[in-house]
């Protein structure tokens, strides 16, 4: 059997490079991690010694960009093309759902005869045809909203009174209470439905999305300890806390990945939604050292973080294992994107995809040193959106937007960097390139002029209720909300 990793269309022009062996796939994304606290990317504080194997043993994307916040890179991944041509503008105010029209990755998969778990954020829709087991997954371990516990005025709403710790999942359609750390429960769930996968020897997708290091920073006391002892303010510890909680999660899977012999036959890919949230990259105080000395933030030296169009603020670790096929221990500098994941599975796996929905690339040319190909330089687009409800978008068409190729990000319409001499944005050549920021401008015109059609959720009305809120409740007044059984591993 096969298995395919990942942190990550109908058309018979897909790539089959790997199809025979059908590799199963399992997708590992963060929330709000961002690039600078992974050990290997030199974070001072911090401590992954299981992400540094997993660096250490893959191929590593060193310009891996995706969406300044979190529903619009979820989207992206699931569709292969820009949120914002899902429908998602923003995170909440039913503006978050992605447009049912779209076919998603594992509806592609499916073509190949894949299935499909997702274990821990969705984050497109919390109505049910918008929901996981409604649009492909097989099997759906997750929580509501953009965040355990969060709720707001429109349907985007988790359980009421959810919590970090023993909280309560809706699997496949049915709510149950859980036991312990809500990232150590996603990771146990996953891992028990890899191995009955893995004994029924059929290929597989799991998606496994944790909630952390997303605010309330909330980790486990034994994770966050070790910073408050160290002098970090509560924020910053738990921030940090669940960032090692992760690690050492990551370090579960790789034990069972090892023990169940499927690392030959797997792909691993980590990464993170945005960029790295304020609480880990120095808005406010971080705390201070017993001498008094302020501890720094670390962003390895970028502008922005999330919500920004600035490099902080969309590019994350991408790091692509597959022992025997991929060689371990290599950088690829090309800039490439959430897009390019469904393409490249979809080559990977076998699999079909409609080629017209589809904007980005498969990364086979990169991963795969035996295939032919040339990865030619494009343009990449950034719009942070989150403007007011009836607003026209037309007014917001240079706010927060960025176009990015191999050497330049141009922003907001007014600022152009050189990426490659300036990694740190510190340098506006606005005036140096005057032909560059001319074709910049005119790819994002016709870029915003095709997309604006595609806001399908721009006047839709909010939910007078809230879909989790009004399951919940009926499932406890009639039948109870049973305690869940973890797995056996």
């Amino acid at each position: 059997m096969k298995t395919f990793l990942v942190a990550l269309i109908l058309s018979a022009s897909a790539l089959p490079l790997f199809a025979a062996d059908k590799p199963n796939i399992i997708v590992v994304m963060t929330d709000d991690q961002g690039y600078g606290p992974v050990g290997r990317h030199g974070h001072p504080w911090i401590q992954t010694p299981n992400l540094d194997t997993l660096y250490d043993n893959s191929v590593r994307f060193t310009r891996f960009l995706v969406s300044p916040t979190c529903a619009p890179t979820r989207s992206a991944l699931m569709t292969g093309r820009h949120p914002m041509r899902n429908g998602i503008t923003h995170t909440i105010l039913e503006r978050e759902r992605m447009t049912l029209d779209a076919t998603i990755l594992p509806q592609v998969l499916a073509t190949a005869g894949y299935r499909s778990g997702i274990f821990g954020k969705w984050h497109l829709g919390d109505e049910e045809p918008y929901q996981p087991h409604r649009r492909g997954f097989g099997e759906a371990f997750i929580h509501g909203a953009g965040g355990i516990g969060q709720a707001y005025a429109c349907s985007c709403a988790d359980v009421p009174g959810n919590r970090y710790f023993d909280p309560t999942i809706r699997h496949n359609g049915t709510f149950v209470k859980t036991e312990g750390f809500c990232t150590d429960v996603f990771f146990t769930a996953a891992l028990g439905w890899i191995k009955e996968m893995k004994d029924k020897d059929a290929p597989f997708f799991a998606y496994i999305v944790t909630n952390a290091p997303h605010g309330p920073f909330i980790a486990p006391p034994k994770n966050r300890e070790r910073f408050k002892q160290r002098g970090f303010n509560d924020t910053t510890a738990g921030f940090y806390g669940m960032i090692e909680n992760i690690d050492e999660n990551m370090g579960r899977l790789a034990a069972k990945l090892e023990e169940w012999d499927l690392y030959k036959d797997t792909i691993v890919i980590f990464m993170s939604d945005n960029g790295m949230t304020g609480n880990g990259s120095g808005r406010g105080v971080l705390g201070k050292m017993a001498d008094g000395t302020s501890m720094e933030a670390y962003n390895a030296g970028m502008k922005g973080q999330k919500g920004s169009a600035d490099e902080g603020g969309v590019r994350v670790p991408f790091l692509v294992r597959w022992d025997g096929h991929f060689r371990p221990g290599r950088d690829v500098d090309v800039v490439s994107a959430h897009i390019d994941l469904l393409p490249t599975l979809a080559a990977v796996a076998g699999a079909e995809y409609p080629a017209a929905q589809v904007e980005g690339r498969s990364l086979l040319p990169l991963l795969d040193e035996k295939s032919r190909g040339e990865f030619k330089d494009r343009y990449l687009f950034t719009h942070k959106g989150r403007w007011a409800t009836g607003a026209d978008p037309n007014r917001f068409k240079l706010k927060g937007c960025a176009v990015r190729n191999d050497r330049f990000r141009f922003v907001d319409n007014s600022a152009l960097y050189d990426m490659l001499a300036d990694p740190g944005q510190k340098t506006n050549v606005i005036d140096q390139h005057p032909e560059v920021v001319a074709a910049m401008r005119k790819a994002y015109d016709r870029w915003w002029a095709g997309t604006v059609p595609m806001m399908v959720n721009e006047t839709a009305p909010m939910s007078k209720t809230r879909p989790f809120h009004v399951w919940y409740n009926e499932q406890k007044a009639n039948d109870g909300i049973p305690d869940w059984q973890p797995p056996k591993l």
